[in-house]
């Protein structure tokens, strides 16, 4: 499973680029609109920070198909072909995808709460379908359920498109996703860090701190040791 950001603070990202193994960022306007900032200017700092070959998601804004190619066009030819656009996965979002698709532009159908809006744009062409477990959830349905059932869909069919499942609340939905097998997650960076944050796993390390320092010196490592 590929384990994207999602989130467009800068600092965070740099952050967590440098301690976990992060395949790219997702954004959408609203994480865009957070920083205050030009989104463009973020959506270019963020690629920086990323490098080229890291995944990096951006949504085309207009309703229309037309409107939705023409952005399409003009985030990838800033941001490089390692760019997944956002379409939503509404019957304009679906016709801008087979176009993309023809084009060899990468897209994502997001806005995804059914099984069947994933399944036509994967027929459309999306290379990622990103449903959103926890808004689901909130609207009196299962998430975890609909996405794996989203999933088994794919798999059935053979369809190429991974699912990039958004929107969690915890670490345990997407530890239940990872062993489903799905294709990918997009986490805030609280959920992230909550992945591997264990009372546990601390007390475990501090431990060893304590015990290796009982023979050789507070503060003292193995290359200290070994000179």
């Amino acid at each position: 499973m590929k384990l994207f950001i999602d989130d467009a603070n800068v600092d965070d990202i740099k952050r967590l680029f440098g301690l976990y193994p992060i395949d790219g960022v997702t954004t959408n306007p609203s994480i865009l609109s957070k920083t205050g900032r030009n989104p463009v200017d973020v959506l270019k700092e963020i690629r920086e920070i990323i490098g080229a070959d890291s995944l990096l998601f951006a949504q085309a804004l207009p309703l229309d198909a037309e409107g939705m190619i023409k952005d399409a066009r003009a985030i990838v030819k800033l941001l490089g072909s390692n760019t997944i656009i956002k379409v939503p996965s509404v019957p304009e979002g679906f016709k801008a995808i087979r176009i993309l698709k023809e084009e060899g532009i990468h897209t994502c159908g997001t806005v995804v709460y059914t099984p069947m809006q994933a399944y036509l744009a994967a027929k459309a062409g999306a290379d990622y379908v990103a449903p959103y477990v926890n808004r689901i959830d909130n609207m009196g349905y299962d998430g975890i359920g609909i996405v794996k059932q989203i999933q088994d869909i794919l798999t059935i069919h053979r369809m190429d498109t991974k699912v990039l499942a958004a929107s969690f609340k915890n670490s345990q939905q997407v530890l239940e996703l990872c062993a489903y097998g799905i294709g990918g997650s997009t986490c805030a960076p609280d959920v992230i860090e909550a992945l591997v944050k264990n009372l546990a796993i601390d007390g475990a390390i501090d431990a060893f701190i304590h015990d290796f320092a009982k023979v050789a010196g507070e503060d003292k490592s193995m290359a200290d040791l070994i000179g």
